[in-house]
C-alpha cells in the first residue's frame, strides 16, 4: 500500500511540468498518500535532497507557472557520473547510492517527468529495484508510445507568434526570414508550426534537403511576384550529404546526449541569399520556446498525464510510462519506450538503438505540407 511517493522532474525545463507535478500531489491527496519532490532530477536523487509537496502550501497556484518549481538537471546520468577529486576527473555508477536512498527516505514509487533521456535512465532504475512511472515530457515530442508530450503545444505555439511577426518584416523588407527552431533529431515542431504560421519552406531532421530544391521555391515564388519567403529550420536538418551542424560538443559522459545543435538556421539563410540575391536573415528561437506559461492545452495535458501516473502508482503498476494513444490515457512498459537501447547508461537519442519519435513519411503533417506546396527541400 503506497505511503510516501517523490517526483523528479529530469532534462531541460518544460510548461506543463509544474501542472503535472500539481495533479500528482492532489491526487496523492485524495488517496491519503504523502508526496516529495526531488531538487534537480537525478542529481537530487543522488544528493538525498527532497522536500515535501503539498496542495496547500509549495503545489499550491502551480497551473500557470513555467518551468520546475523543484528545479532540473539535463547533464546527470546516475550510472556514468562526472566526479572530479584532486584535478581528477573520472566517470563513476552511483546508481546504487540513490537507490539507498530512495529505499531509506521510505519512498514507495518514484515519477520520472522527462523525455528519451530521463526514461531510459528509468529504465534502468527499474531493473535495480526501483518502482518507477515515467510521464512523456518534452517540446520535441519525440518521446516513443504516445502522440503527443506536454510541452510541445507550448512551442508550437510560440514558434507560430514568431513566424507571424517575421512575416511582417519579411513582407515589408521583400527579404527571405529563417526560423531555428528546436526539436533535436525530430522535426515536428518545425512541421507543425511551419503548417500553422504559413511558411513557404520547413526543414526537417527526417528529410535531408537539397537547397537547390528551397532556392527553387523562393525563385518561384519571387516569378508570380511574391518578394519574399519564410523558411523553418529544425536544428536538426541536415543537407544530403551532408550532416548536422553541431554547436558545442559537451563533456557530460556516456548515457548523455553531448551534441549542442545550432547553426543549420544561419547555414541555410546564407545559402539563399548567394544564390538567389535575396536579403536573408536568420533568427534562432532558442530557449524562448520552452520557457513561461503553458498553453491551456499544455495545462489540461499536464493534469490528465499527473493523475494517470498516480492512478498506475495505486494501482502497483510500476516500470511503466503513461501514455495518450487516440485520445485515451493508457500506460505502457519502460521497456517498449527505449526500445533497442538496452543497455543500462547507455546514450539516449539520436542513435539508432534508440526509440525516439521522428516524424514518419505517412503522417499526415507531411500529405498536409506537401499538398499546401510547403517545400521540404526534396
Amino acid at each position: 500500500m503506497l505511503k510516501r511517493v517523490a517526483i523528479i522532474t529530469n532534462g531541460g525545463d518544460c510548461p506543463g511540468l509544474n501542472a503535472v507535478i500539481r495533479a500528482i500531489v492532489k491526487t496523492a491527496e485524495t488517496h491519503n498518500v504523502e508526496c516529495y519532490g526531488f531538487i534537480e532530477g537525478y542529481k537530487g536523487m543522488l544528493k538525498n535532497e527532497f522536500i515535501r509537496l503539498e496542495s496547500n502550501g509549495s503545489a499550491s497556484g502551480l497551473l500557470h507557472r513555467g518551468g520546475t518549481i523543484i528545479g532540473s538537471s539535463n547533464s546527470t546520468n546516475l550510472f556514468n557520473y562526472k566526479v572530479e577529486e584532486n584535478g581528477i576527473v573520472e566517470y563513476r555508477d552511483l546508481s546504487n547510492v540513490a537507490i539507498d536512498n530512495v529505499k531509506r527516505d521510505g519512498f514507495d514509487c518514484i515519477f520520472t517527468l522527462g523525455g528519451d533521456g530521463t526514461q531510459k535512465s528509468a529504465r534502468d532504475f527499474s531493473i535495480k529495484g526501483l518502482n518507477v512511472i515515467g510521464v512523456p515530457k518534452t517540446i520535441d515530442n519525440d518521446v516513443a508510445h504516445t502522440d503527443i508530450t506536454f510541452g510541445y503545444n507550448t512551442a508550437v505555439s510560440v514558434a507560430t507568434e514568431a513566424l507571424d511577426r517575421l512575416h511582417s518584416t519579411a513582407e515589408s523588407h521583400h527579404r527571405v526570414m529563417v526560423l531555428e527552431v528546436m526539436g533535436r533529431y525530430a522535426g515536428w515542431i518545425a512541421l507543425e508550426s511551419a503548417i500553422a504560421g504559413g511558411a513557404d519552406v520547413a526543414l526537417i531532421p527526417e528529410i535531408p534537403y537539397n537547397i537547390d530544391k528551397v532556392v527553387e521555391k523562393i525563385n518561384k515564388r519571387k516569378q508570380a511576384g511574391k518578394k519574399f519567403s519564410i523558411v523553418v529550420v529544425s536544428e536538426g536538418a541536415k543537407p544530403k550529404d551532408g550532416d548536422i551542424v553541431v554547436k558545442k560538443m559537451l563533456d557530460d559522459g556516456k548515457g548523455l546526449d553531448n551534441v549542442r545543435l545550432g547553426g543549420i538556421g544561419e547555414k541555410v539563410a546564407e545559402e539563399i541569399e548567394a544564390r538567389t540575391g535575396m536579403v536573408s536573415r536568420c533568427t534562432v528561437l532558442g530557449y524562448v520556446q520552452r520557457g513561461g506559461t503553458p498553453t491551456s492545452y499544455d495545462r489540461v495535458l499536464s493534469t490528465k498525464y499527473g493523475y494517470k501516473a498516480m492512478e498506475l502508482a495505486l494501482e502497483g503498476k510500476f516500470n511503466t510510462l503513461v501514455t495518450l494513444k487516440n485520445g485515451k490515457l493508457d500506460y505502457v512498459p519502460l521497456e517498449d519506450v527505449i526500445g533497442n537501447n538496452k543497455e543500462i547508461g547507455a546514450k539516449s537519442g539520436g542513435t539508432e538503438s534508440t526509440s525516439i519519435k521522428r516524424v514518419p513519411m505517412d503522417d499526415d503533417l507531411i500529405k498536409v505540407a506537401r499538398n499546401l506546396d510547403i517545400s521540404l527541400g526534396d
